[in-house]
């Protein structure tokens, strides 16, 4: 007979319930008083249980199908001795395992917890809350996957929460008895050979589905689906259900966007967008709580140590070096230098850095607005401020992997690309420098994420690649810039790339002009040159991302750009065409500027 008919009949009755837990207390699993059902699955059940005679109380957690057998038994037991033998901030202890009447079941410390069920009510927590509680169980999950065993049954009635929202995983491995065969499914038992990694690698990623759906309960205070048992919903969902789960716009307390976003991936209806395994959704939820903390810079937090350990950028190949010995040579001319010094990002940005650092410790221009060219740099730190500045530099590629440094390499040619075509597109007097600077500022955050979060990169890269249509269905696509780093980071790339300038000490001002214009938002007129600026850069990294899109879309991307900023930079097809070509030579900035020149706009 199963425990749950044996023990206790739940209803949804109220009535019902009462009398049930009340005849509850007289019942007992080994040495325990049954005090109340905390929650059942399809797998487990859980039980506020005790010891009677002023005991400590316990949770009693108990598979819903019996072991059909001795062998069977004996395998439940061995996984269930070794996740209680798991020892993590994050997992509860495991004080006995033992079996009542052929029925297992394993005894946890209840201590000052409640289930995750009953912190929620029916207005569940706020989204800071959420997310710290949240991060703490995938914490506790990364661990136990990372020790080659799984969950299998992540409900709300196995998480506890303690009065200062510490959590304590309870449960791992106790559903390990599949209920619709009988037959065991513990991880690591006999060699691991492809079939069981496989399936030990889709239970994971089963777990952090679940997660994705309690998190969905945390933030509405209801079930996903309407649906209390975890894993009944994550099976109505694609690609064996054809369910969809997301959070909806009314919520009982306020959701911010990234936090909306991450949770929205968790659940999402294409599984190749889902968070793969605990730690990268982890990963996205400390980065949004660190941001939202706002301290150290809030989104800055995400990388001070990094920054400070190997700076924003490595050396271009070549590059530093070339330019330390140039600093060397004091019959230069300063725009000579600044020329050399541009061709390497990392030195240009390096410059600014100092610069602009020093003005915000009170230095010596202190007051007179931030530096934004490489020749007025050079002219207040002096050549041997360049050589030092080079020196400083990590030599290429800094720690990053071949492949790595390859992807680092390529964005860094699209980036200086985007700066060349925007010198070549600018209206008429404005300097060259500043733009082509403001062009490669633009990209600070998508630089600095590719350098210090590589692996992050190419999940954001995935994210936003649409999936091959099937037959006779359209193409899914993909995520948005700004919506893929949020899942992966917490944080948006330009929010990042405002971060690293306002430390190096760049104002508000700047930092507005730094910020690509939003996709969706007009371009009517430019109040001001830092409009007409910010407005240049835009188009010239909006059109060189247009040359990624598939041939087929990259002619009606460009007319795109220019009716979205033709009337603004008096710019035709034509002339983006031809501007785009001249920027793919690869030439420098100063041979960009003689070129842009030389050809006369045609008529727009």
């Amino acid at each position: 007979m199963p425990p749950e008919a044996q023990l206790h009949t739940a209803s949804h009755d109220s009535a019902q319930v009462a009398g049930a837990a009340s005849r509850a207390t007289a019942r007992r699993v080994g040495r325990y008083a049954l005090v109340r059902l905390l929650g059942k699955s399809d797998r487990t059940m859980a039980w506020q249980a005790s010891e009677g005679d002023g005991g400590p109380e316990v949770v009693l957690v108990m598979p819903r199908s019996q072991p059909p057998g001795a062998g069977s038994m004996d395998l439940w037991a061995q996984t269930a001795r070794k996740a209680a033998r798991l020892d993590h901030p994050q997992l509860a202890r495991a004080v006995e395992i033992g079996v009542h009447e052929g029925w297992p079941f394993i005894a946890y410390e209840l201590g000052d917890c409640a289930s995750l069920g009953d912190r929620c009510g029916n207005t569940g927590l706020g989204a800071a809350e959420a997310a710290a509680v949240m991060a703490q169980l995938l914490q506790a999950l990364a661990f136990v996957h990372d020790a080659g065993l799984v969950h299998r049954d992540v409900e709300a009635f196995s998480v506890l929460v303690t009065d200062k929202g510490a959590v304590r995983l309870l449960g791992t491995e106790v559903g390990s008895i599949d209920p619709q065969d009988g037959i065991a499914g513990g991880a690591s038992h006999g060699a691991l050979d492809t079939l069981t990694l496989r399936a030990q690698r889709q239970a994971a990623q089963a777990d952090v589905l679940q997660a994705g759906l309690l998190m969905h309960l945390m933030l509405t205070g209801q079930p996903a689906l309407d649906e209390p048992d975890a894993g009944r919903a994550a099976a109505r969902l694609p690609p064996q259900g054809r369910d969809i789960v997301r959070l909806p716009w009314t919520t009982p307390r306020p959701v911010p966007e990234p936090l909306r976003i991450i949770v929205n991936r968790a659940t999402d209806r294409q599984e190749r967008q889902r968070y793969r395994n605990a730690r990268t959704m982890l990963r996205a939820l400390e980065g949004w709580l660190q941001a939202e903390s706002g301290s150290q810079g809030g989104p800055l937090a995400l990388l001070l140590d990094r920054l400070r350990t190997v700076g924003v950028l490595p050396a271009a190949p070549g590059g530093a070096e070339r330019a330390a010995r140039l600093a060397l040579m004091e019959s230069q001319h300063t725009s000579e230098l600044a020329d050399v010094v541009l061709d390497d990002t990392a030195l240009a940005f390096e410059l600014l850095r100092v610069v602009n650092t020093a003005q915000l410790r009170g230095g010596q221009v202190s007051g007179n607005g931030p530096v934004m060219t490489v020749r007025r740099s050079i002219a207040m730190i002096g050549l041997d401020g360049v050589r030092r500045a080079a020196l400083a530099l990590r030599s290429w590629p800094g720690p990053l992997a071949a492949a790595q440094a390859q992807e680092l390499q390529a964005l860094m040619v699209r980036v200086r690309r985007a700066g060349r075509l925007a010198v070549a597109v600018r209206p008429a007097g404005y300097d060259a420098e500043v733009v082509y600077l403001v062009a490669l500022l633009q990209n600070l955050g998508r630089l600095v994420v590719q350098y210090h979060f590589a692996d992050e990169a190419a999940q954001i890269r995935r994210l936003m690649q649409p999936a091959a249509a099937a037959d006779g269905e359209t193409e899914e696509p993909g995520m948005g810039e700004s919506a893929a780093s949020m899942a992966v980071l917490g944080v948006d790339l330009e929010a990042i790339g405002s971060a690293v300038a306002r430390w190096w000490g760049l104002d508000d001002t700047v930092l507005q002009l730094i910020r690509r214009l939003p996709p969706t938002a007009p371009v009517r007129c430019a109040e001001d040159d830092d409009a007409i600026i910010r407005a240049t850069a835009s188009c010239a990294n909006e059109a060189i991302d247009t040359l990624a899109l598939p041939a087929a879309r990259v002619a009606h991307g460009l007319q795109a750009v220019v009716q979205r900023y033709g009337r603004v930079l008096a710019l035709s097809l034509r002339d983006l065409q031809a501007a785009l070509q001249a920027s793919a030579s690869g030439r420098g900035l100063g041979d960009a500027a003689e070129a842009a020149a030389a050809e006369p706009r045609a008529a727009s």
